[in-house]
């Protein structure tokens, strides 16, 4: 039996960083590594406040409107993607763009174009709002239907009721999506669209992890930020379980009397939340309580996203560069 000073973490596997997190952060990083600061970022490269506020540092410069950038300046896309206009607008202006979308959120795009192609109303399930869905939005010809909820869906206006398809956000709660799909194709029952598992396998996993978690902690805590899609879900599967949980930036904003009466905690990451935040906030619980660790989960991720090919051709530009420079040596 537990002591009242003992305090079990129980750590998700896995959580945190997903491969396209890693991509379009080693993006800005490159880039300022290649061209000097100052390099812009339309909109966050990721939705995380502790990212944005360490590579700002380094020089880069988070602006949500193309028009706040200089013209022929290094641009960078942020990984939720962005609408055709953006684009068309970064090249009226001339912006020297490196495109970090989300290999996943391309699918998408791509899944969109070809359903509106060939005629099909689109329905985008998804958030009203979250940058990723205003990107897809913008990437479809004639636009898409936002529907977030099975309400949503009963009140959707189409030209044709045989002629619907669906794509959904990669970072929906999966069980949520499968509700609207479902609605979706009761309502008209010829709608095509993609597998349920063409949502994210980082948030699918992540979630999954927690899904096990909550049947045996008395708390969770998600480290993310509040406009983290992909973080909210996790932090909604512990509250459906019945359990207490808390969307929190970093261990500062923990409340002590959140412990209260609990002997386990559980703690995982969202998708862009940094494995450095997971270990802080291990030593700050483990200045409250003795703490033991153990970890649930043994899904191991081993996807990798190729960085842009226009970057990776820049890379190989500056080490032959570097490799035929005289050495100081031979002066």
């Amino acid at each position: 039996m537990l002591r009242r000073d003992e305090l079990t973490v129980v750590l998700a596997s896995p959580r945190g960083f997903c491969a396209g997190v890693v991509r379009a952060i080693e993006i800005v990083e490159r880039a300022l590594a290649l061209y000097g600061p100052p390099v812009y970022v339309r909109h966050e490269i990721v939705h995380n406040r502790h990212v944005v506020a360490r590579l700002s540092r380094r020089g880069a410069i988070f602006v949500e409107d193309i028009d706040a950038i200089p013209p022929g300046a290094v641009t960078v896309f942020s990984a939720h993607g962005v609408s055709q206009a953006v684009e068309e607008e970064a090249r009226r202006r001339g912006l020297d763009v490196i495109d970090a979308t989300c290999p996943l959120v391309s699918k998408v795009h791509r899944q969109g174009r070809r359903f509106a192609e060939k005629g099909y109303s689109v329905l985008l399930v998804g958030h009203e709002g979250h940058a990723e869905v205003e990107g897809t939005r913008g990437q479809v010809p004639g636009g898409v239907t936002v529907v977030g909820t099975v309400e949503d869906v009963a009140a959707v206006e189409v030209a044709d009721p045989a002629r619907v398809a669906y794509v959904t956000q990669t970072t929906l709660s999966v069980d949520d999506t499968r509700q609207v799909v479902d609605a979706v194709k009761a309502r008209f029952p010829a709608a095509v669209g993609p597998e349920l598992d063409d949502i994210c396998y980082a948030t699918q996993n992540r979630q999954t992890a927690v899904s096990l978690m909550v049947e045996d902690v008395d708390l969770l805590l998600v480290l993310g930020s509040r406009n983290s899609s992909n973080s909210n879900r996790l932090c909604e599967i512990g509250r459906k379980a019945g359990i207490a949980a808390h969307l929190i930036d970093d261990a500062s904003e923990i409340d002590p009397s959140w412990l209260d009466g609990v002997a386990r905690v559980g703690i995982t990451a969202g998708a862009s939340a940094p494995e450095d935040l997971v270990q802080a906030l291990i030593s700050r619980l483990s200045d409250m309580r003795a703490v033991t660790v153990e970890t649930v989960g043994d899904v191991r991720e081993t996807i990798e996203f190729r960085l842009p090919q226009a970057l990776q051709a820049a890379m190989r530009e500056r080490e032959l560069a570097a490799a035929h420079a005289p050495s100081s040596r031979s002066l």
